[in-house]
Parts: structure tokens; sequence; C-alpha cells
């Protein structure tokens, strides 16, 4: 009977050294978790940062302290209103300059010098409205607009090569300008 105690009744498992170092079991199941964990945390993390989004995004359109603190206006940084005022009369000259581009019909190049002369000359008028009186900015703008909606029919114009629309384009532009420069 003391030998029965010492012999097992079951096979004992083999020691760890026999033992291959992984299976194809052991890798699969090791790699899976790995995976599920990692989209996880990728969808928790993406989730998060959703929901700080939107929460900061929020705060910032409904506060009306964090909405006044910006400045949308569309004037170059350090220019001011008697800057513009300077050189907005030379820059409507450079617009007008286009005429011999226009009766040449050398639409390539048209549309380069209207676009670079109507960007320094929209920047110029857009910098002098704002520094207006309020009672005078509704009809600034609305020739502001008129303006530049004729400067880019004739940009469109010009690439149709349709002379006939660009000239009325150029004859709105040259009255409307006249306009704003008086007023101004």
């Amino acid at each position: 009977m003391a030998m029965r105690a010492l012999v097992p009744t079951h096979p004992l498992p083999p020691p760890p050294h026999l033992c291959p170092p992984f299976s194809c079991h052991l890798k699969s199941s090791l790699q899976m978790p790995q995976k599920v964990l990692h989209h996880s945390i990728s969808r928790r993390v993406v989730t998060i940062v959703a929901m700080a989004t939107a929460l900061l995004a929020k705060e910032a359109i409904l506060s009306k302290k964090i909405a006044n603190a910006f400045d949308f206006r569309l004037v170059a940084p350090d220019q001011t209103s008697e800057e513009a005022e300077s050189v907005v009369r030379s820059h409507a000259e450079d617009l007008l300059s286009i005429k011999d581009l226009l009766e040449a019909e050398s639409w390539k190049e048209l549309q380069k010098a209207l676009r670079i002369s109507s960007s320094n000359l929209k920047r110029d008028i857009y910098t002098i409205i704002q520094a207006k009186p309020g009672s005078q900015r509704p009809q600034l703008r609305k020739l502001y607009y008129t303006l530049f909606d004729n400067v880019t029919k004739l940009d469109y114009a010009a690439r149709d090569r349709d002379a006939a629309v660009v000239r009325q384009c150029y004859g709105n532009i040259v009255e409307t300008l006249g306009n704003i420069l008086s007023r101004i």
C-alpha cells in the first residue's frame, strides 16, 4: 500500500522544457486578442477625440466671449485705412489698364493681369469700407459686390473668349469703380 501512494493514477503533463515554444493554436489565440484590443483602443480614442471636439466646437460657437474675440475682416494684417486709401487709386488704374489686353484679345494675359490687380484692389477697398462709419457701409458694400461680381464675370468671359461679354463687364467695372472712388 505504501507503494501504491507513490505511483500516480493519472499521467503527469510533460515537463516544460519538452513542450514546443508555441503551437498554431496558441499563436492565433495570442494574436487575436491583440488585434481586438488594438481596434477597441483606436475606437475609444477616436470616440473620445470626437466628443471633445464636439464639446469645444459647441462652446466656441455658442459663447459670445469667444465669438467676439475674433476679427474676421478681410483686411491685410498691417494695413491701415490711410495706407489703403493712398494705394487704391493706383490699384484701380492697374485694373483699368487691362483695356489694352482686352482690345488685343489676349485672353490669357488679360486673365492674369485681371486676377493680380483685382486681388490688390479688393483688399484695399474692403479695408476702406471697414474703416467707414456704419451709415456709409451698406452702399459701399453693394458697389463692392457689384464691382467684383463683374470682375468674376469678365474672368469667365475671357476664359470662354466671349468678346462681347468681356466688353460689357469691363464697362460695368469702369462705371462701378468710378462710383466707389467718388464715395471714398
